[in-house]
């Protein structure tokens, strides 16, 4: 393993800069999702290694997914069948690909990185329209106890996400609901549940497996969380003066400029 274990230095501007990004990448999150876009470059520009940059920014927002988890407590009743399939394969997945990025020298993971920010901006883009194709394809039920199919596709299916989820995590949100799409779910307020649920873990054993490993820069890491906090309840005041395709539209944007410049260098 060829990570570096030296955290960066958090100076006043740096600290200003994260703190600031989080802000806007919480009400991002909260309205369309996409934050990492802004906060992962931004913790590599104050000088955090890319891995440790990925580390400390899924464990920054992980924080932010907690919040979310208890608001949709009660739009997950009789789900119990699909939620402990998809939890236990997510907490797998989410382990592996965490430890697949510890493996994964410095040097790798930036010829990879581009290659990611333009995987996860292909998703942010795309999603939607792939969602609304698997709306109109035949629709597997996982709570079905007769019929074993939709679980081992559902279980399959999530274990590729969570495993990618781990390594990195962009557009996440996006597939898990076109899998949930996949597997019969119309609700979108229960496929927002189980998908908020289902990153929680994913990003939960993922940074658990960062801070075990000593690849979290604290100091950034903590004023990220603090801002993320913030910019996710500013969010809801933000989702009634702006659309949600305007919000869309400027995540895409960060997504393409941030995919170009790390292609270029």
């Amino acid at each position: 393993m060829e990570i570096t274990h030296a955290s960066a230095h958090l100076t006043w501007h740096s600290a200003w800069a994260l703190g600031v990004t989080a802000i806007i990448a919480g009400a991002i999150n909260s309205v369309a999702g996409g934050g990492s876009f802004l906060t992962f470059p931004a913790l590599m520009f104050c000088g955090v290694t890319p891995i440790r940059a990925n580390a400390t920014n899924t464990v920054a927002l992980w924080f932010g997914s907690l919040a979310s988890v208890g608001a949709y407590r009660n739009q997950m009743e009789n789900q119990r069948r699909a939620l402990i399939t998809l939890l236990v394969t997510s907490f797998i997945g989410g382990l592996v690909g965490a430890l697949l990025l510890l493996k994964t020298p410095d040097a790798t993971f930036k010829l990879l990185l581009p290659w990611l920010l333009l995987i996860a901006t292909l998703i942010f883009i795309f999603g939607k329209y792939l969602t609304a194709l698997l709306k109109r394809m035949v629709h597997l039920d996982i709570n079905a106890p007769q019929n074993i199919v939709p679980f081992l596709v559902g279980s399959t299916l999530q274990l590729v996400i969570a495993i990618y989820g781990g390594f990195f995590g962009g557009g996440i949100g996006i597939l898990m609901l076109a899998l949930l799409t996949l597997l019969g779910y119309e609700k979108i307020h229960t496929m927002n549940a189980l998908k908020t649920v289902l990153a929680a873990v994913i990003n939960g054993i993922a940074a658990i497996a960062f801070v075990l490993a000593n690849v979290v820069d604290w100091p950034q890491c903590m004023v990220m969380i603090v801002g993320s906090i913030v910019g996710g309840y500013g969010g809801a005041v933000l989702a009634q003066r702006v659309s949600q395709e305007m919000i869309r539209r400027i995540v895409i944007a960060v997504g393409l400029g941030m995919t170009l410049y790390f292609f270029a260098r």
